[in-house]
C-alpha cells in the first residue's frame, strides 16, 4: 500500500455512506423520541382513585368496564376529541366533583345528536391512607355541587327529600334501591324512584341520558348480583346494537393537555412544520455540493490608488489620528487652490489666504472662512463637510477664470 493511500485511510476512518446512514438513523431516533415524549401523557392512566372508568375504588367504574367485557365486547376508552365523535358507541361520561367543566362542555358540544349517558357524582370521599386507589366515604355531596354539574347538562335540579321506595324496576328486574337515592323530578322517567321521581332520565331534544344515582353501576353497587344484572340491562337498553360501549377519559384529564410540541405536529400547524422541515432538508442537500466557481482568495492589501487611500484611512482611524487631519487638509487645500488659480510664487500662509479671498467676487473672505472651518473640524462629518465646501469653492473659481 502506498503512503498516499495509507494517509487517506487514516484521515477518513468512516466512509461517507456510513456517515450518511448514521446521521439518518440519529434523525429518525430523535423524531421518534420527540413523538413519544409529546404523546406519552395521553397514554398514561389517570389517577387510580375517584369516579373514573379505571378506578377500583367504591365510587369508580372499573367493575362495570370489566363486567361489560365479560358479558360482551370490551369497552373502548375515549382519549381524544376524535374518539368522542364516534357515532356507533354509547358514551358513558362519569362526572366527579373535581372534573374539568371545560372538558364537560367540550363533550356536550361534540356529542350533539349522539347517544351519551352522563353519570352524576353522589358521594364525597377522601383517599384512604395506606391503600392506593381506595376511597373513604365521608357523606353525600351537597346538592348545590351536584346541581352545578347537572345544570351544565340539562335544565334540571335534584329533587328534595328522601324517597320511600325500597326497590327499583330496571326494565323488568327489581333491585334494592341504593342508600339515600338521588333523583330528579320527571313526569316520564326511564327508571323511576316513585311517582314523578327519576333515577334515569332523558334530556329533551337530545339523546342524552342522565343517571342521577351512580350506585346503580359503580363498584360499590356491583357487589350485589342483582344490581350487577340491572346495570347490564340498563346499558343494553341504551346501547341496543352490537357495538361496544365507550367510556370517556377526557373529563378526567386524558388528552386535554396541550403544549407547544403537540401544536407543532397536529393540524393546523402540521403543514407549517412539514414545510419548514422540507425547506431545511433542501437547504442541507443544497449545501452538500458546490455551486458556482470557487471564490479566489483576496489579497490582504489590494493594488491601486484607491486601495492605498482606503488602507491609509483605515490605519489613521485605528490609530485615533483623524481629529488631527482637519488643519493638515486645509493647508493642502490652500496650496492646491493657489496653484490652480495662478497665485504668485512665494506667497504662503495668510498672504496666500488674502490673495485667494480676492479671487472671490461674491463673498468677502470666502476661502478663509472655509479654511477655518476645516481647521476646527474634529469629527468625520465635520471634516467631510468642510472638505466639500473647499473643493466646491475652488471649482467655482476655476470656472470663473475659464
Amino acid at each position: 500500500m502506498s503512503a498516499t493511500s495509507a494517509d487517506t485511510t487514516q484521515q477518513e476512518p468512516f466512509s461517507r455512506r456510513t456517515l450518511f446512514w448514521g446521521i439518518l438513523a440519529s434523525l429518525l431516533a430523535a423524531a421518534g423520541f420527540f413523538l413519544l415524549s409529546t404523546y406519552a401523557p395521553d397514554f398514561r392512566q389517570p389517577n387510580v382513585g375517584g369516579a373514573t372508568p379505571l378506578s377500583k375504588s367504591g365510587i369508580g367504574y372499573a367493575g362495570l368496564a370489566e363486567w361489560l367485557e365479560l358479558t360482551g365486547e370490551p369497552p373502548d376508552m375515549a382519549r381524544s376529541d376524535s374518539d368522542l365523535q364516534t357515532d356507533t358507541n354509547l358514551l358513558i361520561v362519569t362526572v366527579s366533583p373535581d372534573s374539568d367543566p371545560d372538558a364537560l362542555a367540550n363533550i356536550i358540544k361534540l356529542r350533539k345528536g349522539l347517544d351519551t349517558l352522563f353519570v352524576l357524582p353522589k358521594w364525597a370521599t377522601l383517599p384512604l391512607a395506606g391503600h392506593e386507589g381506595w376511597e373513604m366515604k365521608i357523606g353525600r355531596l351537597p346538592d348545590v355541587v351536584v346541581n352545578d354539574w347537572l345544570g351544565r347538562i340539562a335544565k334540571a335540579k335534584l329533587g328534595e327529600g328522601e324517597t320511600t321506595i325500597k326497590q327499583l324496576d330496571v326494565y323488568g328486574l327489581a333491585v334494592n334501591a341504593p342508600d339515600q337515592v338521588q333523583w330528579v323530578p320527571d313526569k316520564h322517567p326511564l327508571i323511576a324512584a316513585g311517582d314523578g321521581k327519576a333515577v334515569l332520565t332523558q334530556v329533551e331534544d337530545e339523546p342524552f341520558y342522565i343517571l342521577t344515582d351512580p350506585d346503580l353501576i359503580n363498584n360499590a353497587g356491583l357487589k350485589d348480583p342483582d344490581t350487577a344484572a340491572a346495570a347490564h340491562k340498563l346499558i343494553a337498553y341504551l346501547q341496543p346494537g352490537d357495538d361496544p360501549v365507550m367510556f370517556d377519559l377526557t373529563l378526567h384529564g386524558v388528552g386535554r393537555k396541550y403544549d407547544l410540541a403537540k401544536l407543532l405536529i397536529e393540524p393546523p400547524f402540521l403543514a407549517l412544520t412539514l414545510t419548514i422541515l422540507a425547506a431545511a432538508a433542501l437547504a442541507f442537500l443544497h449545501g452538500l455540493g458546490r455551486f458556482g466557481p470557487p471564490r479566489a482568495d483576496q489579497r490582504a492589501i489590494a493594488f491601486g490608488k484607491r486601495a492605498l487611500v482606503d488602507t491609509t484611512a483605515m490605519l489613521l482611524r485605528r490609530a485615533g489620528r483623524l481629529e488631527e487631519l482637519g488643519d493638515r487638509y486645509g493647508a493642502l487645500a490652500r496650496v492646491r487652490a493657489g496653484a490652480l488659480l495662478g497665485a504668485p510664487q512665494g506667497l504662503q500662509g495668510e498672504a496666500l489666504d488674502r490673495w485667494l479671498d480676492s479671487r472671490d467676487k461674491d463673498e468677502t473672505g470666502g476661502f478663509t472662512k472655509r479654511l477655518q472651518a476645516a481647521n476646527a473640524a474634529k469629527t468625520l462629518t465635520q471634516m467631510h463637510e468642510a472638505a466639500e465646501k473647499l473643493h466646491d469653492w475652488t471649482a467655482r473659481r476655476l470656472g470663473e477664470r475659464r
